[in-house]
């Protein structure tokens, strides 16, 4: 590993020529107006401008950048299409940002063996429309999949709605080609589930670029199943929902998706969207999705009706027509858009607590929400519990964003107290590190400072994420909208 002092006083024209000499005057990007579009991701409250972006094609051009990272002490963030919303991918001062969204080749499709490769830039649904035609498809599917790329779901260990039964990201990532700080390039993992020794794969996915980028990813693809059927059941409760949802489950049926949307989302919903089939008077609806073999399906589809009219829902329809499903799930996905309709902003987060815990926490949000003055709109993946309050405001009305974070600490802190994570699939980035102590011990949060420090012994990897720093935790209790938050402007 390189141990070059640091540098205070980097030439940024000397840099700038450096990189060009890799990728071409057209890779970097330096002028202040085009680095606007780069000064945040999908977290805007904070935003810092990067010193140079530069965008790679290939493996190479991403180790030769980070050697010269490297070599000058500069610090390096990897950012892929930008649609992280914990401010994983937010420049700090004075670094250089690696855009891999140029990086969108599909290098290798191994339907035999159900695997494919792809650069981190490569979009998230662009891998099952690849695969699609003969039967398969790439299970972990955020709500953003048509704009997010596999590089930045790498990262922060994405999930999605069909995660309850296929799991997130790294249970789809067999492999890993990875430029480390150092800018060597190793190799991780394999082309196959299981590898001996350690798993440096599973280290690597959901470090949140702290300990050097990927640039292959090996996946698994899934085979499409023979059967499937969704059913959109609505209720007068969030209670009665949030009860089904732990029924289900207890019953032994395992669903390929299991959401949940409260009345503010249904209404925003179809309000943007228009897909007419939400029912605008209920509390809740919850979207279950069964799949697998017909007998199977055809059997826990009546048993997933039945369970949803002992819990009182009005009404059960079930979705066999594949636009049909499509349809139901429109609105799903389009919730967090939507959501910009009914406030000027809004403030998204998101925790995960047990099923079993759903009726209270559901009810102390609320509670939370009233307290602060907020409404709060509550969409989450409801069969494993991962949680996304989206809380409406005006961030014009001074003190605003400060007291939505207070209020989304709060919830947060609320997911660890009834035993569940401070993440599921969002990532801690910028946005939740302060909340880890509530989660980790001292002990635990060194130990993981080992491994990354293991990986980057100069820090140049995406620093100050995910880890907690007395000076950068104690600003975040005091700053105010105008004040510098560790280097980056709040707005």
């Amino acid at each position: 590993m390189l141990t070059v002092p640091p540098n205070t006083q980097t030439d940024w024209s000397l840099i700038a020529h450096q990189l060009e000499a890799i990728i071409g005057k057209n890779g970097v990007v330096r002028r202040k107006e085009e680095l606007l579009v780069y000064e945040c991701d999908g977290l805007t409250s904070y935003r810092q401008r990067p010193a140079i972006v530069v965008l790679p094609r290939t493996t190479e051009d991403v180790a030769a950048i980070v050697k010269v990272c490297a070599a000058n002490q500069i610090p390096f963030i990897a950012r892929g299409s930008g649609t992280g919303l914990s401010g994983g991918a937010l420049p700090i001062e004075n670094c250089v940002l690696i855009v891999t969204a140029l990086m969108k080749q599909i290098l290798d499709v191994d339907l035999d063996n159900q695997r494919i490769v792809v650069q981190p830039g490569v979009i998230n649904s662009w891998v099952t429309q690849t695969v699609s035609g003969a039967g398969f498809f790439y299970a972990p599917d955020p709500s953003s999949q048509i704009i997010c790329s596999i590089g930045g779901n790498v990262a922060e260990n994405s999930g999605g709605v069909h995660c309850l039964k296929y799991g997130v990201t790294t249970n789809h990532v067999l492999g890993l080609k990875l430029v480390l700080p150092d800018g060597s390039i190793v190799d991780v993992g394999g082309s196959v589930p299981e590898m001996p020794g350690y798993d440096l794969t599973g280290v690597f996915v959901g470090s949140e670029g702290t300990l050097g980028i990927a640039t292959e990813v090996t996946l698994r693809l899934v085979k499409v199943p023979e059967s499937i059927r969704v059913l959109l059941a609505d209720f007068t409760s969030v209670e009665a929902a949030g009860a089904t949802v732990s029924d289900i489950i207890s019953a032994g049926i395992i669903p390929g998706g299991m959401e949940m949307m409260d009345n503010m989302s249904i209404n925003a919903v179809e309000n943007v969207v228009a897909t007419n089939c939400y029912p605008r008077d209920a509390a809740a609806i919850l979207l279950v999705e069964v799949d697998g073999l017909g007998i199977e399906v055809e059997t826990n589809t009546k048993r997933v009706e039945s369970i949803c009219y002992q819990n009182g829902a009005r009404n059960v329809r079930v979705a066999t027509d594949p636009d049909e499903r499509l349809t139901l799930w429109k609105g799903r996905k389009a919730a967090f858009a939507a959501m910009g309709k009914m406030a000027p902003d809004y403030y998204v987060q998101d925790g995960v607590i047990p099923r079993t815990k759903l009726e209270y926490v559901l009810q102390e949000i609320e509670r939370l929400g009233q307290h602060y003055g907020y409404n709060v709109a509550n969409v989450f993946h409801a069969g494993d519990g991962n949680l996304h309050p989206l809380i409406l405001y005006d961030n014009s009305v001074p003190g605003a964003l400060e007291t939505v974070e207070k209020l989304g600490g709060e919830i947060l802190k609320l997911c660890v107290r009834v035993g569940g994570s401070i993440s599921g699939e969002h990532g801690i980035g910028a946005d939740k590190r302060c909340y880890m102590p509530e989660m980790f011990t001292p002990t635990d949060l060194e130990t993981m400072q080992w491994v990354r420090q293991a990986f980057d012994p100069q820090n140049i990897a995406n620093p100050t994420k995910i880890f907690p720093t007395p000076r950068t935790c104690g600003e975040a209790a005091r700053v105010t909208s105008n004040q510098k938050f560790a280097g980056v402007e709040r707005f």
